[in-house]
C-alpha cells in the first residue's frame, strides 16, 4: 500500500515532558529506556531539550516503547499498534527508590502506560498534586481506584464515560458526568471533546466548556499530550480554571 512513512521521538510521557521544557518548566522524566537506537535518539533528544532523565531506567536487551499508527487522509488516527511492555519495569519497588525526587516535585504528571500497581503505589504515597492523562479506554481503568487521591484528570469524552458510569450525550450529561468525577475527591478535571472543544470543572462548582481554537489539522497524535502540559504549566503558574482551559487549547492548537 503506497503511502509515506515518518518517524518521529513520542510517547504520552514524554510528549508531555517536551511540551513542558517548551513552555519553560523543569522537569524529571521518570520512564524506562530500552538498549536499542530508539533510546539513543531520545536520550539526546531529552539531553538537547533540558529534559532531565539522570532518574530514568534503563534495561539491558529491552525494547525501547514504540507506537505505530496508520493516518487517515484527514490526519486522523485509523488503526495503531503499541509495544510498551518494558514499562513493566517501572514497579512500585523502583519508584520507591525514587521517592525523594517524586515527593520533592511540585506537580507529578503520571499516564497509564505503567502498572496499576505502580499508579496505586503513587497515588498513596506522593504528598503532592498528581495530574493524569487515562491514554485510553483501555488502560483508563487503572485510574478507577485512585480517581479520589488525584488532582486533576484529563480525561476524552469515552474515557470519561468509563470513568465516571455516566453515558454523555449533551451538555446536561457532560455535567453529571464531570460531577460524578469530582464526587470522587478528584480537585478537577478536563474532558476532551475533539472538535467539540474541552468541558472543564473543578470542585468549587466553576463549569466551562470552551470551543477549539482555529487550526489546520495537519495530524492528531500529540495534541492533547499538549494540552496536558500546558494545564500543568497553568497551575504552577496559579492560573484560574478557564484560563488554563484556554492554556490548554491553544497548546493542543499549535
Amino acid at each position: 500500500n503506497p503511502g509515506q512513512v515518518r518517524m518521529s521521538l513520542g510517547g504520552v510521557g514524554r510528549n508531555i515532558a517536551h511540551n513542558l521544557c517548551l513552555l519553560g518548566t523543569e522537569v524529571k522524566l521518570l520512564t524506562a529506556f530500552g538498549d536499542d537506537v530508539s533510546a539513543q535518539k531520545l536520550a539526546a533528544s531529552c539531553g538537547e531539550l533540558g529534559i532531565d532523565i539522570s532518574h530514568a531506567l534503563q534495561i539491558p536487551g529491552g525494547a525501547t516503547s514504540t507506537y505505530l499508527f496508520i493516518s487517515g487522509p484527514e490526519g486522523d488516527m485509523e488503526l495503531a499498534h503499541s509495544d510498551m511492555d518494558i514499562y513493566r519495569h517501572l514497579t512500585p519497588q523502583l519508584l520507591s527508590q525514587r521517592q525523594k525526587l517524586l515527593s520533592g516535585s511540585q506537580v507529578l504528571v503520571i499516564d497509564t502506560n505503567i502498572p496499576a500497581e505502580s499508579i496505586a503505589y503513587l497515588a498513596e504515597n506522593c504528598p503532592v498534586p498528581i495530574f493524569a492523562d487515562p491514554v485510553s479506554t483501555a488502560k483508563a481503568v487503572k485510574l478507577q481506584p485512585v480517581l479520589g487521591r488525584l488532582h486533576t484528570l484529563k480525561p476524552n469524552r469515552i474515557e470519561a464515560e468509563l470513568l465516571s458510569g455516566v453515558a454523555i450525550t449533551d451538555e446536561a450529561s457532560l455535567r453529571a458526568a464531570a460531577d460524578a468525577l469530582l464526587a470522587t475527591g478528584l480537585h478537577r478535571v478536563f474532558i476532551s471533546l475533539g472538535g467539540d472543544g474541552v468541558f472543564a470543572a473543578d470542585r468549587s462548582g466553576e463549569r466551562v466548556h470552551l470551543p477549539v481554537l482555529p487550526a489546520v489539522m495537519v495530524n492528531t497524535t500529540g495534541c492533547w499530550d499538549a494540552f496536558m502540559a500546558a494545564i500543568t504549566w497553568a497551575y504552577l503558574a496559579g492560573t484560574d480554571l478557564t484560563g488554563t482551559a484556554k492554556a490548554g487549547l491553544a497548546a493542543s492548537a499549535i
